[in-house]
């Protein structure tokens, strides 16, 4: 794949994820959204794909009833990627993919996985203001109407359903960024942003095979995971901070105090 870039060292590695120009506010914000994945061999697959089988027959149900039994007060009422979000951010399966604003915070999905640490690991970086380059004229005239970057939850909800939504696929393949609800510290300390695709059996790894100029990924050999992660411990990006709770703590000790590289 042409657009991998495979760093050998932790300056190397740091240099490019925070390769960022300056902007048109003359300020050094990236326009990227990333994804780390312990395995670089993994395709962008949502977790509703993971499932198979005809998952495409069930991604109704499992919502459905997501919403259906869900404790009261749990959802937004009358949004779909609100339900959709809390869903996702819940561990049901459905079409969405996470990302986040930080680099290290993807390094750290990228790392956190010991039983993979005998493969290469990968940062997906996708520039979410050259993705919007395919996005039909309905979600454009929204963001220019609303002077913004990213999509909200509200921004959407003109969109009832997601059969609403698979009809803009008649108009093409394209890939829509829209950050979550605030609904707890985790998505806040993740700096949680979600995609979607209009057609559910879509992999956007597959989508941005054929528009190199959207992405890039940085891989992280095996040789080089344990450093990183150790690092990103120094640095406090573990599942400590980043799955605020007893489960989190859990988790980063248990990592932690394990047998080493």
């Amino acid at each position: 794949m042409s657009q991998d870039i495979t760093p050998s060292n932790w300056n190397e590695l740091i240099q490019i994820l925070y390769d960022i120009p300056k902007g048109h506010l003359n300020r050094y914000r990236s326009d990227f959204a990333y994804r780390g994945l312990a395995n670089a061999s993994w395709k962008l697959e949502t977790s509703l794909m993971r499932l198979g089988g005809d998952y495409d027959k069930i991604e109704g149900s499992l919502l459905r009833n997501f919403v259906k039994y869900a404790e009261p007060g749990a959802l937004q009422a009358d949004n779909l990627w609100g339900k959709l979000a809390v869903a996702q951010h819940h561990g049901l399966p459905t079409r969405l993919l996470d990302w986040t604003t930080s680099p290290q915070v993807a390094l750290h999905f990228a790392t956190a996985e010991l039983e993979h640490y005998d493969k290469d690991g990968v940062v997906w970086c996708v520039d979410m203001n050259d993705s919007r380059q395919d996005l039909p004229e309905t979600f454009w005239d929204i963001l220019r109407n609303e002077y913004a970057f990213l999509f909200t939850v509200e921004m959407l909800g003109f969109i009832k359903s997601l059969e609403d939504f698979d009809r803009f696929y008649q108009a093409g393949e394209f890939i829509l960024f829209f950050q979550p609800p605030s609904l707890d510290s985790r998505i806040v300390n993740q700096g949680a942003i979600l995609s979607v695709m209009p057609n559910v059996h879509l992999i956007l790894s597959d989508y941005l095979q054929q528009r190199p100029n959207l992405y890039k990924r940085v891989i992280i050999p095996k040789e080089l995971k344990w450093e990183v992660r150790d690092k990103l411990d120094q640095d406090n990006i573990t599942e400590r901070s980043l799955f605020p709770g007893l489960d989190g703590l859990s988790s980063w000790l248990k990592r932690y105090y394990g047998p080493g590289g």
